[in-house]
């Protein structure tokens, strides 16, 4: 008998990968593909779109001709912020822009000189101002430098729809990636921002569709669900979502360390969009408010600086136990460490300090994470609303026991605790779809938890 499963395209910069997931949410089959980046008109790296279209067809149609498993959904998780454009054919009419492509500064002040400013859009669509990592901005931009262009193309559509728009050839639209920092969506009346209706941008999008519905499709000679594709950073929040009723905030631990907060529905404000909030947007439609420092990078960069120093390897700090009595040593010796950060900075105190003060890599790794756990809970202060009893920590930190320990003890008051999920974001993108595929309802135990107590407090930030 083949088993019931559903298959997810996890599409991430580096990795692309394909898992089957059974009905109790254990993965059954995975496969993984990197791709060479093209370029795009001006040289610069972007994604292969051709490869990543291939891939999806081959992958999906080499997994139908397998026995053992019954497909009975697909669904989509990517990364944001990236658009691709279809002609009335539904062909590609240019590359997958890379978010990091350097925006127009004259281009960019126009907008806003036109639109009520930088602050006034910013508040408005809960985006700080990012460049082509606002999504919108890349299609003004299409349609301002390339008119002609901008004037074939039939649907925009962000890349989880793209993917799905493949196997269904329906171009649909979805929350998760629509108001997720791409200064398309008012937040406060719940619809596109009137810049994106001025523009008659909104005619290009899909049908805007919930992210928890799919479609009956065949495919191949197979009929199955297909949902509509999430962005990736709201389908790692799922199954929390799913496991937990009690108001808790995710601090989601990689590169950017970002604290969210799914129970805070307070519109932003102008002082924390400053200080690099924002929101995400729940596959239910509610904004989730959010916080977010570069710590994980600043954590590398700064390793690596402690490790030449002292003339160690840096792995040898990847599993450094929590040493308390070094805390109050570095208390007495950097008088500050008593002091909370009172005040928002893109990185922590560490990089301007002096490693000749310390005696040991040890010393000096304690105070580079005492460094960043102040830094976060400055972040984390910003989402934090009353009554709210519980962290989560996911993600790299996570797996860090000074990181752990020193965060438990500067927020006595609120339940610490390292959460893993075994790929947090495939497993949230089938979810979201769990009653077309699934029987069953989601098992309550998906979640790894470990409890961090605050140890007696020997700092306090």
């Amino acid at each position: 008998m083949p088993k019931p499963v559903i298959a997810i395209f996890d599409v991430g910069k580096t990795n692309k990968k394909l898992f089957l997931i059974d009905e109790n949410y254990q993965i059954v089959y995975e496969r993984s593909a990197r791709f060479v980046e093209t370029v795009d008109e001006d040289g610069e790296s972007c994604e292969n779109l051709e490869s990543l279209k291939s891939s999806v067809y081959d992958s999906l149609h080499q997994v139908l001709q397998m026995k053992e498993f019954n497909i009975k959904a697909v669904n989509f998780s990517t990364y944001g912020a990236s658009f691709v454009y279809l002609d009335e054919k539904g062909e590609p009419l240019t590359p997958l822009y890379n978010y990091l492509k350097e925006y127009p500064e004259a281009l960019k002040q126009d907008f806003y000189a036109k639109y009520g400013g930088e602050e006034k859009i910013s508040l408005e669509t809960a985006s700080p101002i990012l460049g082509s990592l606002n999504s919108g901005m890349q299609l003004y931009r299409l349609k301002m430098e390339r008119p002609a262009l901008f004037d074939k193309v039939k649907y925009a559509l962000h890349l989880p729809q793209y993917l799905s728009y493949l196997i269904t050839g329906k171009a649909l639209s979805d929350i998760t990636s629509i108001g997720c920092h791409t200064q398309l969506w008012d937040f406060n009346k719940n619809e596109y921002h009137n810049w994106v209706t001025s523009e008659k941008i909104d005619e290009k999008f899909g049908a805007f569709t919930p992210a928890d519905s799919s479609l009956k499709t065949e495919f191949n000679g197979a009929t199955f669900q297909v949902g509509v594709g999430l962005h990736d950073s709201s389908a790692a929040l799922i199954p929390y979502l799913a496991n937990f009723n009690t108001p808790f905030i995710l601090i989601s631990t990689g590169t950017w360390c970002i604290s969210l907060n799914p129970f805070n529905q307070e519109p932003l404000t102008k002082e924390e969009l400053k200080q690099d909030c924002l929101c995400y947007m729940h596959y239910k439609g509610k904004p989730i408010k959010a916080s977010r420092i570069f710590a994980g990078y600043e954590h590398e960069v700064q390793l690596k600086r402690i490790a030449e120093h002292f003339d160690r390897a840096a792995y040898l700090f990847k599993h450094l136990k929590f040493n308390p009595s070094m805390i109050l040593k570095l208390a007495n010796k950097v008088p500050e460490n008593l002091i909370p950060q009172n005040e928002f900075s893109a990185h922590s105190a560490f990089p301007e300090r002096d490693l000749n003060l310390f005696q040991t890599a040890e010393e000096a790794y304690h105070q580079l994470i005492l460094d960043l756990v102040k830094q976060q809970i400055y972040s984390l202060n910003l989402v934090l609303n009353t009554g709210l009893k519980r962290v989560f920590v996911d993600g790299g930190f996570g797996k860090n026991a000074i990181y752990m320990h020193l965060l438990a003890t500067s927020i006595p008051d609120i339940e610490v605790y390292a959460s893993s999920v075994s790929q947090a974001t495939s497993i949230g993108t089938a979810l979201a779809i769990n009653d077309a595929w699934n029987e069953n309802p989601a098992p309550t135990d998906m979640i790894q938890l470990k409890y961090y107590s605050a140890i007696q407090r020997t700092i306090e930030f």
